[in-house]
């Protein structure tokens, strides 16, 4: 028996997945030193969608928010997660430019770089990889999890031996549908930690409502960190509940350490914010209950969310079923990727114009064309020749590592972005959203021009009124 470790996920995964990332950093802030006392193995703070949502929709600089964390989090490992080549941006990005967004993650305070490539291709992991191990960071590689033909536990086992003689400092199993069952989780880590040497970790979503289950069987079978959320924005779409968790593995041999009344600060804090958020109607609460839908289509509770809004907007909610039994056929056509962004969008995508359309494939975005054609990485079952005909005709596929087609990004996309430029992560966050990251740069500036043009103001003694 060993001592089970748990990493919080309330300020990354579990506002991601319960209100679209909309939580503030002023919410967070008064209870950092709190969490940093609990003693948690990390708290994942940083990567997902919380990038993009603090330029998009906050008017934050989400560096500024690493910083601030990192400022009050001084005993605490602080944790994120990157898409591998795509960062945390939809596409492939340049060696250079993924080399620099790993230096200033580590630099502005990030310990644990959590990397992950939606098809499993490891090769799209060895720049992010080889990065955070050279500046000084723990690289931990997680396998996407999902179920189909090819992907059983000797599948699994070869990914995570291939992760750790790449140099993975740890490796997590990423759940990302809450489809792995218990007593599955009960096999897949017994055989893991019976082939890699180094720490493993599970991550999971509530959405099927076997999560606490799950960790349960996982840790029996001797995984080493679990990832939970604080109790108020636990359960549903976001992850199983820390402090159940707690209590129950207290006085055995798996017991966590961690003191039930700190959490309940932690947790006394959350609560009115969470209550805020479902009256606002930010926060609705079908996602807090069991989906059964995605142990049947193992589908992530974001991706539905996402068909739906997809299909009110072309007037064909009532083909919501239709396009659900659509998806496990275009993701079978596409070779099984797993539902993971940005595949999730993507297969959903094709199964909702699939549907719609009233015509399989009449009609493919560009993405999915990228896809076959390689420009994502290997699939674990090859396309066959009739879908790759139908989706891109005769057009060549290529079988390199993506990113080796990839010219260096770095030095064009500062001169592009050169006016706006105030610190050189300002670079990098218009590499991975330009558009977004400009409307961001200007707010910035009037904002600027705002408190200098009250101060001279206020030098004047023309105060504002």
């Amino acid at each position: 028996m060993n001592k089970v470790k748990i990493t919080e996920t309330v300020l990354r995964d579990a506002h991601q997945s319960l209100i679209a990332t909309r939580m503030k950093t002023e919410e967070m802030s008064p209870i950092l030193e709190t969490l940093d006392q609990v003693g948690y193995h990390s708290l994942e703070v940083w990567g997902g969608a919380t990038f993009d949502a603090c330029l998009r929709f906050l008017n934050e600089d989400p560096w500024e928010r690493l910083r601030l964390i990192r400022k009050s989090v001084k005993n605490t490992k602080l944790q994120m997660l990157l898409r591998g080549q795509n960062l945390l941006g939809y596409k492939h990005y340049a060696d250079d430019i993924v080399t620099e967004f790993v230096k200033k993650s580590i630099a502005n305070g990030i310990d644990i770089i959590r990397i992950f490539d939606a098809l499993n291709d490891v090769r799209n992991l060895e720049t992010a990889l080889n990065t955070t191990k050279k500046e000084g960071g723990h690289a931990q590689t997680a396998i996407s999890y999902t179920i189909s033909p090819v992907h059983n536990t000797e599948y699994y086992i070869k990914v995570a031996k291939q992760m750790e003689d790449m140099g993975a400092d740890s490796i997590c199993i990423k759940d990302m549908s809450g489809i792995l069952t218990p007593y599955n989780a009960f096999e897949l880590v017994t055989k893991l930690k019976e082939t890699v040497k180094i720490p493993l970790q599970l991550h999971t979503h509530y959405t099927s409502g076997v999560a606490s289950m799950t960790y349960l069987k996982a840790i029996e079978a001797g995984v080493d960190v679990v990832d939970c959320a604080i109790s108020p924005m636990a359960l549903g779409t976001s992850q199983p509940p820390t402090e159940p968790l707690v209590a129950t593995l207290q006085g055995t041999g798996y017991d966590t350490g961690l003191k039930l009344e700190v959490l309940n600060q932690v947790a006394e804090h959350f609560r009115p914010i969470r209550d805020r958020y479902m009256e606002k109607g930010m926060l609705d609460p079908k996602v807090l209950g069991v989906d059964v839908n995605a142990l049947i289509y193992q589908v992530p509770g974001g991706m539905l969310s996402n068909l739906v809004s997809q299909l009110k907007m072309q007037n064909a909610l009532h083909q919501y079923d239709e396009v659900l039994k659509e998806v496990p056929r275009v993701r079978e056509d596409l070779g099984y990727p797993p539902l993971v962004t940005p595949l999730s969008q993507m297969v959903g995508t094709q199964a909702v114009f699939n549907v719609v359309l009233g015509e399989r494939y009449k009609m493919v975005p560009k993405e999915i064309k990228a896809y076959v054609k390689g420009e994502y990485g290997k699939p674990a079952v090859e396309i066959s020749e009739s879908i790759k005909h139908k989706i891109i005709g005769a057009e060549e596929t290529i079988h390199c590592r993506p990113a080796d087609l990839i010219e260096p990004q770095l030095e064009s996309v500062r001169n592009e972005m050169k006016q706006y430029l105030e610190q050189e992560e300002d670079v990098l966050s218009y590499a991975l959203f330009p558009a977004v990251a400009i409307e961001f740069f200007k707010y910035r500036q009037a904002q600027k021009y705002k408190i200098d043009s009250n101060y001279a103001d206020f030098e004047n003694k023309n105060y504002p009124v």
